[in-house]
């Protein structure tokens, strides 16, 4: 049984204002968020203006501004303008969020050398920095793209990094927090290799790999880009494998109030049973997606369109 952390999601009281109603911060006037809805196509799909009336605008106060959750941006892998929109969106949870929660693979690959960090993370890293100093709490779960962080991340960046599993609370609710890899029993071939690939002897060992020759090996076997052109579709098997293992969770804990996954790369929120969620944030890599957790009602799927 995981241990229930009181990290704390609930944020200063004040008002939480929808960014289309233009009337908090230049960086909320300047987006347009739009809430998912099943069957929904990704952005490369849509064309013009969203409607407004597909907007869902409100300006009600909340006794407290939520959690923002995201997962799979893979930044290193998606286009110059998908992590200009990222870092446009991270000024927006700045203002509107009381915690941030990257669910795994915020990078398509990250390791922490002694010495070295890759520099074509140095904006996204300063703004995550910037969210923590000005009181917004960052949580970032390992991927199986990211899960080599470390003390750069926790000391130098000041986010929560963690690399298994989390059961803690979020806006006041019981949140089983997992990337998603490597869950369940089945796909013992991946199983192996994953405690071969974050065993202290292969970290050791790839340290004395230059960290070019490194970012050249993890592009080559990430197929991150692949998914970019639609050559490769996100694996329906897998998103419904998730789905059910998310169920299994709520159905055995009671007390377990939302269970929130990435790696499928599908956005979803489920009701399994009134009151409890299955909630997968998505990806940026098609969809940049990301879920918001209130203190009440059910989890919401938005996509940024700033």
């Amino acid at each position: 049984m995981l241990a229930e952390s009181d990290a704390g999601g609930a944020g200063k009281g004040g008002t939480w204002l929808h960014p289309a109603v233009a009337a908090a911060t230049p960086v909320q006037a300047a987006a347009t968020i739009r809430r998912i809805r099943p069957g929904d196509r990704p952005p490369a799909a849509r064309k013009g203006a969203v409607p407004r009336s597909r907007l869902g605008l409100a300006s009600a106060v909340m006794p407290s501004k939520p959690v923002f959750l995201v997962s799979d941006v893979h930044l290193g892998a998606v286009p110059p303008e998908t992590e200009a929109a990222f870092r446009r969106w991270l000024l927006y949870v700045k203002e509107s969020a009381s915690r941030l929660v990257v669910n795994g693979d915020l990078f398509d690959f990250w390791f922490e050398y002694g010495s070295v960090i890759p520099g074509e993370h140095v904006r996204v890293l300063a703004l995550l920095a910037e969210l923590v100093e000005a009181g917004v709490p960052v949580l970032v779960m390992g991927g199986n793209h990211d899960w080599w962080g470390g003390d750069f991340l926790r000391k130098r960046i000041g986010v929560e990094f963690r690399q298994d599993p989390v059961r803690l609370r979020l806006a006041g609710r019981s949140v089983l927090l997992a990337h998603g890899d490597g869950l369940g029993t089945g796909d013992l071939g991946y199983r192996a290799l994953r405690l071969v690939l974050r065993g202290r002897a292969t970290r050791r060992l790839f340290r004395w790999v230059h960290p070019d020759v490194g970012a050249w090996v993890a592009r080559i076997v990430s197929g991150t880009r692949d998914h970019l052109d639609g050559e490769v579709k996100p694996s329906p098997e897998r998103g419904e494998f998730l789905a059910r293992w998310a169920a299994s969770r709520l159905a055995e804990d009671p007390g377990l109030e939302i269970v929130a996954l990435g790696h499928s790369h599908a956005p979803v929120v489920e009701e399994t049973a009134p009151g409890r969620y299955y909630v997968n944030s998505g990806d940026w890599v098609v969809h940049r997606s990301y879920a918001v957790i209130s203190e009440s009602g059910a989890p919401d799927l938005r996509e940024w369109r700033g």
